[in-house]
């Protein structure tokens, strides 16, 4: 069965995953890149038998590739961008391959910043209206007409509002803030959600939780990926754009103009007050 790690890009999905991969795929929590291969992203062109020639036409195999998924495996990490919806009357995912989820929630303020850099846009107004656009997708764009990676957004608050008010399936939600004001008592919440959800009776192993953490840490991801790189990095006009951009120093409060940050929180102003932002 499939356990995802859900978000909105530029919500700490990385992170998470992070933590999670060094805690369940190494011996000792000692974290490297490599062991993110072991939460993958989906939807993507290795879980397909052809390529996919539309935006769109990816929903029409997700049941049959995630049933394929979950054949030789007890239990699969995924990590997606995608929305809880339907797409072609076919839902993304529903409990019949779903274990359950772990969705991360991030101020939209803080995303505005990540989101500008990652992307390469060319201003705030610009990243604003990829945020609120209901009907905004992405894919990978180094794949020419190949849109097997093809994930549905929608707006902001849509998309946090798919997965956290889903009921067909266990869903932990996890505010990226909280990861930065007390990483060991959530991260230490996600690890014991996923034990629970496998059904696995034992305690959280402290130690190597603590290291997981410790090896995970913003700046220690970012001078990995300045040594090594990070293929999850994003080449804009030829320029290689940081994937572990601002981490801690990304305060909305330092960087956003007035203007930006008034419609933001006029449109955004539900939202912000739901999760106390």
């Amino acid at each position: 069965m499939i356990i995802w790690i859900a978000s909105y890009p530029k919500s700490g999905n990385t992170w998470v995953r992070s933590i999670i991969s060094s805690y369940f795929f190494s011996n000792i929590g000692n974290f490297d890149f490599s062991l993110l291969k072991n939460i993958s992203l989906y939807p993507g062109p290795k879980y397909f038998n052809k390529k996919i020639d539309k935006p769109g036409e990816v929903s029409l195999f997700w049941e049959v590739s995630q049933k394929n998924i979950i054949q030789n495996q007890e239990l699969t990490f995924l990590k997606t961008h995608n929305a809880l919806v339907a797409l072609n009357n076919r839902n993304f995912t529903t409990e019949k391959t779903t274990l359950g989820a772990i969705y991360i929630i991030r101020d939209p303020r803080n995303i505005l910043s990540s989101l500008k850099n990652h992307y390469g846009f060319d201003n705030y107004n610009e990243t604003f209206e990829f945020m609120k656009n209901k009907k905004k997708y992405i894919w990978d764009i180094r794949k020419k007409n190949d849109f097997s990676g093809f994930q549905f957004l929608g707006s902001w608050a849509d998309h946090y509002k798919s997965w956290i008010k889903n009921t067909k399936f266990k869903t932990l939600l996890i505010k990226y803030e909280d990861l930065e004001k007390d990483c060991y008592s959530t991260s230490h919440k996600i690890i014991k959600f996923i034990l629970m959800l496998n059904g696995k009776n034992v305690e959280v192993d402290e130690k190597k939780l603590f290291k997981s953490i410790e090896t995970t840490k913003f700046d220690v991801l970012k001078k990995k990926e300045i040594e090594k790189g990070f293929e999850e990095s994003i080449n804009i006009n030829n320029e290689k754009k940081p994937f572990f951009f601002l981490g801690p120093e990304n305060i909305w409060q330092k960087k956003l103009p007035k203007e930006i940050l008034s419609k933001v929180e006029n449109e955004f102003k539900d939202d912000l007050n739901y999760f106390n932002y």
